[in-house]
Parts: structure tokens; sequence; C-alpha cells
């Protein structure tokens, strides 16, 4: 495997290369010299700006985990510094704070895209003032199991369905659960998000050198699942 991208530059050849390989759009963490996460603004203000220099047009996710500042109020301080804005955030629905940080990145045409970690997440975004103002929704089993990722993502996008909440999902999953919920999602004609936080190793079980492995094995996931369901929709004996 290739070194962690952690600087700007790095980070931006890293999104090059993944755009270059078939993604549509980036997601990204911001690092400090130390290669700490952070929202301080000087970092996450030279790493959207170095993506979009490398990037042009492909719209660029940024998160606002409260791994990476647990305090509510400290995390929105530090937001409300950015000048280089993201197209989205990913603003996870079980944190404290999120919806006056929702609030304000709208303010600042931010879009949002709301990040449902469990079936009680997709709970309280049906019921939040956020779901005719977010652009998608990111369904994200964390159980590393795949049985009970898929159950997971299951009953999330049940929450969503009955709730009557039709805004596009891009769903993922974490470690030996990534590609059976990329699987899942693509059958059900959701998007899907892989990276580097998300898995090291490719559906057959090989090592990803980097961020472009992974996009091209999602992009040949994509491909086939799309020609399976070309195929289904023909009568049978056809």
């Amino acid at each position: 495997m290739m070194p962690f991208p952690i600087t700007p530059d790095a980070i931006a050849a890293d999104a090059a290369a993944a755009v270059g390989a078939g993604a549509q759009s980036v997601h990204v963490h911001a690092y400090d010299a130390a290669g700490r996460e952070t929202l301080h603004a000087a970092e996450c203000d030279a790493v959207v700006a170095a993506i979009r220099g490398r990037c042009p047009g492909i719209p660029i996710s940024l998160t606002t985990s409260a791994s990476i500042v647990s305090d509510p109020s400290q995390r929105l301080a530090m937001v409300r510094e950015w000048h280089v804005l993201p197209d989205l955030v990913t603003a996870n629905q079980g944190e404290a704070g999120i919806l006056e940080l929702a609030e304000y990145l709208l303010s600042r045409g931010v879009e949002i895209e709301a990040g449902l970690l469990c079936p009680d997440d997709a709970r309280r975004f049906v019921a939040s003032s956020l779901p005719d103002r977010c652009r998608r929704v990111l369904i994200e089993p964390l159980d590393p199991d795949p049985e009970i990722a898929l159950r997971d993502a299951a009953a999330m996008e049940a929450i969503l369905a009955d709730a009557g909440i039709l805004l596009p999902q891009v769903h993922h999953g974490f470690d030996g659960s990534c590609w059976a919920v990329n699987a899942r999602a693509l059958e059900r004609g959701h998007g899907i998000r892989t990276g580097l936080e998300d898995v090291v190793v490719l559906p057959d079980g090989q090592p990803a050198r980097n961020n472009a492995d992974r996009v091209t094995a999602a992009r040949s996931l994509i491909d086939r699942t799309a020609i399976r369901v070309w195929l289904s929709s023909f009568p049978k004996g056809w």
C-alpha cells in the first residue's frame, strides 16, 4: 500500500487519480502537520482548494465528524472559520449539535449529505427538519460483519422509505462488510462510496494499493451490476 496521503497536495493528487479511475465525487478529511485529522480552517481550506485545482468540476465532500472534534460548540466555531467551502459535508445524524451545524452550513450554501450510521440515526433524521433540504443520504453501517451490516443497511433504507423520503442514497460499509454493502446498494439502484477509510482490500481479497485501485474495483462492480440488471429485464426464454 502506498503512504497515506495527508498533505493537501498529496490528497489532491490522490483525488485526481481516483477521478481518473472513475470517481464522480470525492470525500476527504483534512490533516494537520502532525498527521491528525482536523477541522481547523487553514488545513480544511487548503485541502479543498488543492482538490478543486486538480479536479475542476468534481464535487468535494468534507467530513464534520465528531470523532475529530467532540464538543459541538467548538466544532461549530471551527467550521465558521472555513473560507474555502466544500460543495457538501457529511453530517452524521447521531452526533450532538449536528442540526445546528447543518443549519449554519446550509445558510452558507453548502449542501448536506445526511450520514446515517445505524437505524436510530435514520429515525432521528426522519423526525428532524432536514430531510427536504438535504442533497442526499449516506447509509453507512459500521459493523464489519457483512450479515449485520446488510441487515442495518436494509433497516435504514426501510425507515426512509416508510417516511416517504426519496433522496438519492450513497451506501458504504466498513472493513469486511464494505464490498457486500456496495453490491447490495447497486442492486437496489443506489450509489456507493469506497475509499481508504473503509477497506484495505479489493473484492478478491488482494491488497488495495491506493484509492484509484478501490475506485477501479467499484467501477467494475457498477458495470457488472448494470449488465446483470439489464439482462434481467428481458422475459425468460427471450
